[in-house]
C-alpha cells in the first residue's frame, strides 16, 4: 500500500496544473472556482430555493433512470434471466401444495433479514445525511427485549406476534434465570444482520476512490477531493479533526487488514474515511469489506449490545427512574438530591406510567387498569422518528438536486474548455 501510494503527491500535482487542452492553469485559481462552485451547490436546498430545489430533484431522478434504462438495455441477458426466475419465484409463492409451509418460513426469515439490512445500510449510507437507524430502531428494539425479559422471567415470546410485538408467554420462568447471554442470543440475529447492512453501505466510498485512482481522472465527490487536499496538507495540519483524520488515515494504510478492523469495530464517525483511503490505495476488495464486515457485524455490534442490554435491564431503569424523583420526606437524614431539582417529582410520574403500561400490555392487561391516552414519552418518541425520517428525506432531495447542479456545472467547464 505504501508503494501503491510512493507518487500520489506528484500525480495529483500534475492533476491539478493539466487542462483538458493540454494547457496549464493556476492551480489556486481552480481551486477557487472549485471552492466558488461548492458554495452555489450548498445553496440548493428546500429551505433557501425550494423550486430550484425540486426543479433539480425531478431532473436528477430522470437522468438517473435514463443511465439505468441504457445500463439495462445493453444487459439484456441479465435481465431476461432475472425475470425468467422472478416468474418462477412467483409461481412457487401462489401455487398451493406441501412446499407452502417452506414458502412461508422463508419469506418470515427473508423479510427479516432484508429488514435489518437495510436499516444498516441507510444507517451508513446516508445520502448526504445518516439516518440513524441504531437510535431509531435497534436500539429501542433491543431496550424493548431487555425490559420484557426481566419481566417475563423469559426469552421464549410467542411469535407472532413476536417481533411485532413482544408479550409474554403464558408459562413464565423464574425470576433470576434471565442472563445477559439469553438476551445477547435473543437479538443477535436483528443486530448481526444490521451490523452487516452497514458493512455493506460503507462500500460506496471505498468503490468511488478505487475507481477514481485507478482511471486517473478527477475525482468526482467532495469527500473524495477533500481526502486528497488533507494528504496535500498533511505536515501543515494543526486542528483536532485533521488530525484525527490523518491518524485513521495512517492507521489504515500502514497496518491493512487490523487497522480496518480495528477503526470498524468501534464507533467511529471517521471511518468513511477509511473506505477511501483504502480505495484511493488499492487495499484488496476482501481485505477491506472482511475487516469491516467482521469489525461491525461483530465486534462492534456485540459492544452496542452488551451496553444498550446493561443499561436497561431492571434494577437499573428502577434505580435510575427513582433518582429522578428523589425528593424530601420528612426524614431526619435528607435523601440524596434529585437528578433533575424542582421538577424531578412531577417528571417522574410519566416514565413510571409508562413502565407500568408496557408492563400490563407484556402480560395481556394493556384493556384494563391502563391510564387512558398516549403517554408523553412514547408520543415524543414517535414524533422524533417522523422528524428524523422527514430530516433523511429532505437530506435525499437536497443532495440529489445538488448533484444535478453539479451536472450543470461541469457541463458548462466543458463548453468553456473548448472554446
Amino acid at each position: 500500500m505504501a508503494e501503491n501510494g510512493k507518487n500520489c503527491d506528484q500525480r495529483r500535482v500534475a492533476m491539478n496544473k493539466e487542462h483538458h487542452n493540454g494547457n496549464f492553469t493556476d492551480p489556486s485559481s481552480v481551486n477557487e472556482k472549485k471552492r466558488r462552485e461548492r458554495e452555489e451547490r450548498q445553496n440548493i436546498v428546500l429551505w433557501r430555493q425550494p423550486l430550484i430545489t425540486l426543479q433539480y430533484f425531478s431532473l436528477e431522478i430522470l437522468v438517473i433512470l435514463k443511465e439505468w434504462t441504457s445500463k439495462l438495455w445493453h444487459r439484456q441477458s441479465i435481465v431476461v434471466s432475472f425475470l425468467l426466475l422472478l416468474a418462477v419465484l412467483i409461481a412457487t409463492y401462489y401455487v398451493e401444495g406441501v412446499h407452502q409451509q417452506y414458502v412461508q418460513r422463508i419469506e418470515k426469515q427473508f423479510l427479516l433479514y432484508a429488514y435489518w439490512i437495510g436499516l444498516g445500510i441507510l444507517s451508513s449510507v446516508g445520502l448526504g445525511t445518516g439516518l440513524h437507524t441504531f437510535l431509531l430502531y435497534l436500539g429501542p428494539h433491543i431496550a424493548s427485549v431487555t425490559l420484557a425479559a426481566y419481566e417475563c422471567n423469559s426469552v421464549n415470546f410467542p411469535e407472532p406476534p413476536y417481533p411485532d410485538q413482544i408479550i409474554c408467554p403464558d408459562e413464565e420462568g423464574t425470576e433470576g434465570t434471565i442472563s445477559l447471554w439469553s438476551i445477547i442470543s435473543k437479538v443477535r440475529i436483528e443486530a448481526c444482520m444490521w451490523g452487516i447492512g452497514t458493512a455493506i453501505g460503507e462500500l460506496p466510498p471505498y468503490f468511488m476512490a478505487r475507481a477514481a485512482r485507478l482511471s486517473g481522472a478527477e475525482p468526482d465527490d467532495e469527500e473524495y477531493q477533500e481526502f486528497e487536499e488533507m494528504l496535500e496538507h498533511a505536515e501543515s495540519a494543526q486542528d483536532f479533526a485533521s488530525r484525527a483524520k490523518l491518524a485513521v488515515q495512517k492507521l489504515v494504510q500502514k497496518v491493512g487488514f487490523f487497522g480496518i478492523l480495528a477503526c470498524a469495530s468501534i464507533p467511529n464517525p471517521l471511518f468513511d474515511l477509511a473506505g477511501i483511503t483504502c480505495g484511493h490505495f488499492l487495499v484488496p476488495f476482501w481485505t477491506f469489506f472482511g475487516a469491516t464486515l467482521i469489525g461491525k457485524a461483530i465486534i462492534k455490534m456485540h459492544i452496542q449490545k452488551i451496553f444498550v442490554i446493561i443499561t436497561f435491564s431492571k434494577h437499573i431503569v428502577e434505580q435510575m427512574v427513582a433518582f429522578i424523583g428523589l425528593e424530601d420526606n420528612g426524614a431526619l437524614q435528607p435523601p440524596p438530591p434529585s437528578a433533575v431539582p424542582g421538577i424531578g417529582p412531577s417528571l417522574q410520574k410519566p416514565f413510571q406510567e409508562y413502565l407500568e403500561a408496557q408492563r400490563q400490555k407484556l402480560h395481556h392487561k394493556s384493556e384494563m387498569g391502563t391510564p387512558q391516552g398516549e403517554n408523553w414519552l412514547s408520543w415524543m418518541f414517535e414524533k422524533l422518528v417522523v422528524v428524523m425520517v422527514c430530516y433523511f428525506i429532505l437530506s435525499i432531495i437536497n443532495s440529489m438536486a445538488q448533484s444535478y447542479a453539479k451536472r450543470i456545472q461541469q457541463r458548462l467547464n466543458s463548453e468553456e474548455k473548448t472554446k
